[in-house]
């Protein structure tokens, strides 16, 4: 065929994209087929003027189903010439239509090209079933195209991880993904989008210079944002199997019983289950091509805070990187900037195992929160105990810190009380002013606490703040409301003696309110004039107490009983200056 014809035939194409130039052939030659066109770029030259020809009109992508059922059936005998099992074959010959398209297309422009050329069907000559592993064939990927768009990939993705993967064998590469997916990414612990959270937590509070391996999985983070779902998709290990496959293809060139079960082996002998195992790789995918015993070397680093190995299993599963380069070098960083600090090296030790993220912050970041909370008068070893207690606050902005800190100012506390409320309770200022204390205050002004109380009670117990609405406050109010008592007389208790708040309905209410009923014959309502009776321990102090009084027949009210201590209850009651048997022993 001259290059004119050639450049004819291309040309009538272009112009008419949608139209078969001529039925498609059940049968042609390869012969009357040069091969290196299925290679050779499309030759454009000027368009001569052509009538045009009388034309089947067809859509050439519109195969019948039969064309359909007997191409998967040609790719399906393809595969099993490989050797894959007559189920595997139909199973991914029925999965990778995108693959089956492009053989399909590949054959009807042989016959075109063929029919077109006037070819006399010179060689021997095949069915369309025939082109069709014949094209399989000429593709060169030997069925690693079929396979990975059968389990998830697009067809251009397939073909390049196929490319990557060339020297693999078909079979292999199954095994492999069998593999992963029956041992490794089969199950996920993930409750709640709970890596989708951790991975924009790691991203947001990455402040270092990070090297080629933290990049490789913050290129795949962000290719998994942008699809539909974004990270959330990361706990769904099917769905994200197939961009672990095109942002890693080198994890299918990983031998399985010399690299890939020792691997999975030794994470579950340092604490990392195996329903988890799949989100720390998805969080930290080049740790499936670290060696064991490079990863053992890394262990030493965090040895200097105290780590056993099951210590960093643990971590492990909260922040995957830890074993990466630019974690482990600024981690030597922060241990010199706490020194620098005087921080009591426990104190930062207990931090970074409780939250590691705190690796990848910089020390130019650290010092920032570090001054805040100096202006609040928390340095040094107070400063370590709450960083022990609440190691996220090192994360805040410190413009994030200073909103919480006016938030309390704006309800009465002066500086100095809130610093002495971080102390206590640093947990309150790390949860967000609008979705937490706001509410706990409003639920509290909504319950009968004034703002004249609410400082007093806050101060005395800022827990209540962090405390659960409808698992904690809700039902220990109603427990007392069940009991007698009014909103107005809780509300009283509650102003009188906040760490009530705190105490659980089963070990602490029930067991002290059913004594003063049952025993002493006492109404619940006694007690809301001294509540700070829920306080003392019932069998150590309440119950011996109340055995001298009645061998005595002494009547008197709650606090008169309990609020003296034990040589003031000796003298006024028992004549002693001091209480010397336990009057339980005595009475009971």
């Amino acid at each position: 065929m001259s290059t004119k014809s050639f450049s004819i035939h291309w040309n009538l194409k272009s112009q008419f994209p949608n139209t078969c130039f001529l039925p498609f052939a059940r049968r042609c030659s390869l012969n009357a087929f040069p091969l290196s066109f299925f290679h050779c770029p499309r030759i454009h030259s000027p368009k001569p003027y052509l009538p045009q020809p009388p034309l089947v009109q067809s859509n050439p992508f519109n195969q019948t189903p039969h064309d359909l059922t007997q191409a998967r059936e040609s790719i399906s005998e393809y595969l099993q010439e490989l050797g894959l099992s007559l189920e595997d074959s139909i199973s991914m010959s029925s999965n990778s239509p995108k693959y089956m398209q492009m053989l399909v297309d590949a054959v009807k422009e042989l016959e075109e090209w063929n029919a077109w050329n006037n070819s006399n069907g010179e060689g021997d000559s095949l069915g369309f079933k025939e082109m069709i592993i014949f094209m399989a064939k000429e593709k060169g990927d030997n069925g690693k195209v079929a396979f990975l768009e059968s389990v998830g990939l697009p067809l251009s993705s397939a073909m390049s991880v196929a490319r990557y993967l060339s020297s693999e064998s078909l079979p292999g590469i199954i095994r492999k993904v069998k593999y992963m997916k029956e041992n490794i990414f089969s199950v996920s612990d993930d409750k709640g989008g709970l890596s989708g959270k951790n991975a924009r937590r790691m991203m947001m509070h990455l402040s270092i210079s990070s090297d080629e391996d933290v990049q490789q999985t913050l290129s795949f983070f962000e290719k998994i944002e942008a699809r539909r779902g974004g990270l959330e998709m990361l706990g769904l290990v099917d769905a994200t199997f197939r961009f672990l496959l095109e942002s890693f293809p080198r994890l299918l060139l990983l031998p399985v019983v010399s690299h890939l079960e020792p691997m999975v082996e030794f994470l579950e002998n340092i604490g990392v289950p195996r329903r988890s195992m799949g989100n720390v790789f998805l969080l930290f995918p080049p740790i499936l091509f670290y060696k064991i015993q490079g990863i053992k070397s890394k262990f030493s680093t965090f040895e200097k805070v105290g780590a056993a190995y099951k210590d960093i299993g643990k971590m492990l599963l909260k922040y995957p990187w830890i074993f990466s380069t630019s974690i482990q070098e600024n981690y030597e960083q922060i241990l010199l900037f706490f020194e620098e600090e005087k921080i009591p090296k426990t104190s930062v030790d207990r931090a970074i195992r409780s939250w590691p993220h705190l690796l990848g912050c910089s020390t130019s970041k650290l010092k920032l929160m570090v001054d805040q909370f100096g202006e609040l008068g928390i340095r040094n070893k107070k400063f370590g105990r709450v960083i022990a207690k609440s190691p996220q606050l090192l994360l805040k902005k410190p413009q994030e810190f200073l909103q919480v800190v006016l938030f309390f100012e704006g309800l009465g506390l002066d500086q100095e009380t809130v610093g002495k409320l971080v102390s206590r309770c640093p947990e309150v200022f790390a949860a967000n002013i609008d979705t937490t204390l706001k509410k706990k205050v409003e639920f509290l002004a909504e319950f009968g606490i004034s703002n004249d109380h609410l400082p007093r009670v806050i101060k005395k117990y800022p827990e209540v703040l962090v405390s659960d609405v409808n698992k904690t406050l809700l039902p220990w109010i109603n427990y007392l409301m069940e009991m007698g008592l009014s909103r107005r007389q809780i509300a009283l208790m509650i102003h009188r003696f906040p760490p009530l708040l705190g105490y659980s309905i089963e070990e602490v209410l029930k067991p002290k309110l059913n004594f003063p009923l049952n025993t002493i014959g006492k109404p619940a309502k006694d007690v809301v004039g001294y509540p700070r009776y829920f306080s003392y321990s019932l069998e150590k102090k309440i119950k011996p107490r109340f055995w001298v009084l009645k061998g005595r027949n002494i009547e008197c009210s709650l606090e008169v009983m309990l609020g003296k201590n034990d040589e003031e209850f000796a003298a006024e009651f028992m004549g002693v200056g001091r209480m010397l048997v336990s009057p339980s022993a005595t009475f009971q």
